[in-house]
């Protein structure tokens, strides 16, 4: 067993970290205050991160992408983790399930997106369906040669920015002995399309600037050219992207920790209190210890997930554990900063209490902390007949 990186990861490492302290860095406070990027702002991020060659890094050499390997495009994460998740935004990573895009598809969709000509949002959960994907109630039924779809979509990322969305709907019931189960299509909706509407959503105390909107559905007509997969496959085209999110949000989660972890072991080196470094007093240092070891166990357990999938093993267990340790190793971390902080940790003159905010999201999306332990029972005790 090899813990190292090669020298080729670790450029991929010093060269995105970098570029988070330059370019993301500098512009988080004035984010955070208005819950806003500038239009400006996001373009100039997009176009240096193509100039330096990782925008869609995520996606193969064949298509325009960098082919980074499930273990290298982890590091990237990474590092991107570190910084503001709505500016970060711009270091473009297009939905990898695009590649399921076919014969016209390739050219509306999947190279735009690569190129950074278009942008991407992804639309899956409702207000009724959202650890529940199957109880969606946004549906889409034949009408001669289209399909016309109707509901809602809500707490959909990066929508402002979207030129199309790739929206799971429900297309139908299958009767099965555990009841009736729905069967579920993935399409492909261009923004301004009839009967489609983008709308902000709600305010959330996490990640200020990274923006929710909710998507109606009103009779809207698509063509099957918009079927993105098979028809009711869509199970299969979404299992595949839940993979890679949820390494996404357990890497983003180490990164983040290293980053408040690192203003917290300065803090308390430069911090005095009764004549000495608070580092001295072992209420804060073995804080300090207890924080550094989760985020290492954390840091392996991800990158071993993303390990597995490049040696074609099964890694749908280690990844949903990766995701549930990191979402809530970084929640104990944040909060203990904000501790080593004191007072201060809770003022806007520090980014922790931001840190501590954000932290609280990624025990909930891209499959709350529930459902990873139950992902990790059920690999456990399927092959026992339980």
């Amino acid at each position: 067993m090899h813990f190292g990186l090669s020298e080729e990861q670790e450029m991929i490492v010093s060269t995105v970290r970098s570029f988070v302290e330059n370019e993301i860095y500098p512009h988080e406070a004035e984010v955070e205050r208005t819950g806003q990027v500038p239009h400006e702002l996001g373009m100039e991020i997009k176009q240096k991160c193509i100039d330096l060659g990782f925008y869609a890094c995520n996606f193969p050499e064949e298509v325009g992408g960098a082919g980074l390997s499930h273990l290298d495009f982890t590091l990237v994460e990474r590092e991107l983790g570190r910084g503001s998740m709505a500016l970060t935004h711009f270091f473009g990573r297009p939905q990898n399930i695009l590649m399921a895009c076919d014969g016209d598809q390739r050219e509306r969709y999947l190279l735009p997106a690569v190129r950074g000509e278009k942008m991407d949002a992804l639309a899956m959960t409702e207000p009724d369906a959202g650890s529940d994907v199957r109880g969606m109630k946004a549906n889409a039924v034949r009408d001669g040669g289209d399909w016309v779809l109707n509901g809602s979509k809500h707490f959909i990322s990066g929508a402002e920015h979207a030129d199309f969305f790739i929206v799971f709907i429900a297309t139908g019931v299958d009767d099965t002995p555990k009841g009736p189960k729905k069967r579920i299509t993935c399409f492909l909706v261009d923004r301004g399309t009839p009967g489609f509407e983008v709308r902000e959503g709600y305010k959330s105390v996490s990640h200020r600037g990274y923006k929710n909107y909710v998507l109606d559905f009103d009779n809207c007509r698509l063509p099957d050219a918009q079927v993105l997969g098979e028809v009711d496959g869509g199970f299969a085209v979404m299992n595949e992207w839940l993979y890679a999110t949820r390494l996404t949000v357990a890497a983003f989660c180490v990164g983040r920790a290293r980053r408040c972890f690192d203003l917290a072991l300065d803090y308390a080196a430069e911090r005095k209190q009764f004549g000495q470094p608070i580092a001295k007093f072992q209420g804060v240092s073995f804080q300090i210890a207890d924080m550094i070891t989760e985020i290492d166990a954390a840091d392996w357990l991800t990158l071993s997930g993303a390990w597995r999938l490049d040696q074609n093993l099964p890694a749908n267990r280690e990844i949903a554990s990766a995701k549930l340790y990191a979402s809530e190793m970084l929640a104990r971390v944040t909060d203990a900063s904000l501790q080593v902080f004191g007072g201060m940790g809770l003022m806007d003159d520090f980014p922790i209490e931001r840190f501590w905010r954000d932290a609280r999201v990624e025990r909930i999306w891209d499959g709350t902390s529930e459902i990873q332990r139950h992902i990790i029972s059920r690999d456990l005790f399927r092959p026992l007949g339980a």
